[in-house]
């Protein structure tokens, strides 16, 4: 790379009088967490690393127009929905003005950011992953073609999940398709605390094409956010075992991911559902944000394992809602499941039906 983290360059700015207007829009997905990041240290480092899939069908949609800035000072309008929104008005200033020192030229535009999801906002399907990932492409996406730096695809990438995980640690995993670490493990060498990392070549096939029908338990915006949840492990007495068990329990995941090994994927996966949302209940100030439907789908799922012996599991995000993990061709049965017993748990519109994704699209 000619120059490598943290990026800081300040030959990124438009000469005076120079400053061009244009657009760009940029597709990224969302991803779930297999075993899960809870609980950071300054900036935007993980206490463990995870692993996730990323997903294909539930995903950010984002078109920026970009123009000189009055007085030569950052300015944004955002628009969610087709509505201007002043909170992600102000989050997305936020993270521009913290990306300043990597891209000068941000203070010398004003922005206008159109953008758009395929799921519900905040409900538990790292909303952040996909939103601060898609700011993170456009940024980068200036910068390649306005002056001429990462042309190559790889540390295009890079880059963009460096920046990524500034806006949002598990955006670093949206940036790639199919199976990405974030965090430094001796599992797995090129890893990093500052980037996602694919390991899609080691991966056996049957997870390159897996399902994960998202059950919509409750589509509203939970109560606490992750980022207030990741501060409370600091004070958690169980944190320090919980960052050790991640470890072992990646170790563990990656063994059955690399041989096709079902029966331990559900072990590993499940249980790092659960250890997250004990982590959020065992912290002071406690909270809960799994629903009572969300625990009669988790007994549905394992009952209904247990008849058929099919290989179908459940994980959790920082909310409500389950994601019901599965084989692709178990795919007509699992629906023929949700219809005929989880469909009066869930709240309109029911479920998204997703799989492992290809990772960002760039759409103009």
């Amino acid at each position: 790379m000619p120059y490598g983290p943290p990026y800081k360059n300040p030959a990124l700015r438009f000469p005076q009088g120079n400053i061009p207007t244009g657009k760009t829009a940029w597709r990224s997905p969302s991803n779930i967490a297999l075993i899960k990041y809870w609980g950071k240290k300054p900036v935007q480092i993980p206490r463990n690393p995870s692993i996730s899939f990323t997903l294909q069908n539930a995903y950010s949609e984002t078109e920026v127009s970009y123009l000189p800035a009055r007085g030569g000072r950052l300015e944004i309008e955002f628009y969610f929905e087709g509505e201007r929104n002043p909170k992600f008005e102000e989050k997305t200033a936020k993270f521009f003005e913290s990306v300043a020192d990597i891209f000068p030229f941000v203070d010398q535009l004003k922005f206008v950011i159109r953008s758009r999801n395929t799921f519900p906002h905040s409900a538990g399907i790292a909303s952040s992953a996909s939103g601060m990932s898609v700011l993170a492409l456009v940024l980068c996406d200036l910068e390649w073609m306005h002056f001429g730096t990462l042309q190559n695809r790889d540390d295009f990438l890079r880059k963009v999940s460096y920046v990524a995980r500034l806006g949002s640690g598990s955006a670093s995993r949206s940036v790639y398709g199919g199976v990405v670490v974030w965090g430094e493990s001796k599992e797995i060498p090129g890893s990093s605390d500052l980037y996602g990392f694919p390991v899609n070549g080691e991966i056996h096939d049957i997870f390159k094409t897996y399902k994960d029908t998202i059950l919509l338990v409750d589509d509203g915006e939970k109560k606490v956010s992750s980022r207030a949840g990741h501060s409370l492990m600091e004070s958690n007495p169980f944190a320090g075992e919980r960052f050790r068990q991640a470890h072992r329990n990646l170790a563990a995941l990656l063994k059955a991911m690399r041989s096709g090994d079902t029966e331990t994927f559900i072990r590993i996966t499940e249980s790092e559902a659960l250890t997250l949302h004990a982590m959020m209940m065992t912290s002071l100030p406690y909270y809960l944000l799994m629903k009572p439907n969300t625990l009669q789908i988790i007994e549905k799922i394992i009952a209904y394992r247990k008849k058929t012996g099919l290989p179908v599991s459940f994980t959790l995000d920082a909310g409500p809602n389950v994601h019901m993990l599965y084989p692709s061709a178990l795919k007509e049965k699992v629906r023929q499941f949700i219809q005929n017993e989880l469909i009066s748990f869930l709240n309109p519109p029911g479920f998204i039906e997703d799989e492992v994704g290809k990772g960002p699209e760039k759409i103009l």
